[in-house]
Order: structure tokens, then C-alpha cells, then sequence
């Protein structure tokens, strides 16, 4: 997944990709770690921290949640936080299994069963010649 956020910033034809990775491995890392997984429907951060990440144009450009902030309300928000994050978490395994069981049907559905008898054809990779010698 790093690898697939990655090609697309650095991808160049004409130039060489160089060090950019290393700049953009940090923007790639935080756009895994606040998207929503698809299984739990929660971002990983949540998962660990019990709250969501502020994002940086809400910080740059100041959104309501930032504007909304104070300490004391911060500190009764994290206890009660603390305190749903067990919840939280039984949810994403219950949404963690209904997306396993909705994969298995899809799958099931989709492949076709059958038996291979004594003389059917069967597609292999050929070997080279030097893992047939050995």
C-alpha cells in the first residue's frame, strides 16, 4: 500500500526518482494512517488513540473542531473517549467479520468448482533448465 501511494508522486519519465520517495513517505504514511479502513470502518489512529487526527488544512485554515477547542473540555471528552474506545474497537471486529463473510460469499459465488481427472490438461509455469537439472 506504501508503494502504491508512492508511485504516483515521484513517477517521472524524465527524471530519475531520486530522493523524493523519502519526502513523500511521510505525506503517503499519514494518508494510510487517517483513511478509514475498509474492514473495521475505522483510520488506524482511532484504532490506537481513541480519537481521530487532526488533519493539517484543519489546522492551516482552522476548522470549527479547532475553533471548538479548549482544555477542560478536551480532558472530559478524552475520559469519556477512553471509556467507549473498548466499544469501539468490539465494533470494528464485529464490521472486521461482516467484511470477511461478505469476501468469502463474493468468492464463493464467483469461482468455479471442479474436479480435475487422470488426463486433464493442466496449466503449469515452465521450469528453467537449470531447476530441471538440480
Amino acid at each position: 500500500m506504501i508503494l502504491q501511494g508512492l508511485k504516483p508522486r515521484i513517477y517521472n519519465r524524465l527524471k530519475k526518482f531520486g530522493k523524493k520517495w523519502v519526502e513523500e513517505l511521510s505525506l503517503v504514511l499519514w494518508c494510510l494512517r487517517t483513511t478509514p479502513s475498509r474492514a473495521t470502518k475505522y483510520t488506524p489512529l482511532f484504532m490506537d488513540y481513541g480519537t481521530e487526527a487532526m488533519l493539517p488544512p484543519d489546522l492551516e485554515y482552522g476548522s470549527p473542531r479547532l475553533k471548538a477547542y479548549t482544555e477542560q473540555t478536551n480532558k472530559e471528552t478524552r475520559e469519556n473517549t477512553v471509556d467507549q474506545l473498548e466499544e469501539a474497537q468490539d465494533m470494528a471486529l464485529l464490521n472486521s467479520a461482516r467484511y470477511q463473510q461478505k469476501l468469502r460469499r463474493y468468492h464463493n459465488k464467483h469461482v468455479r468448482k471442479r474436479d480435475l481427472n487422470m488426463g486433464d490438461l493442466i496449466l503449469r509455469r515452465r521450469q528453467s533448465n537449470q531447476d530441471a537439472t538440480s
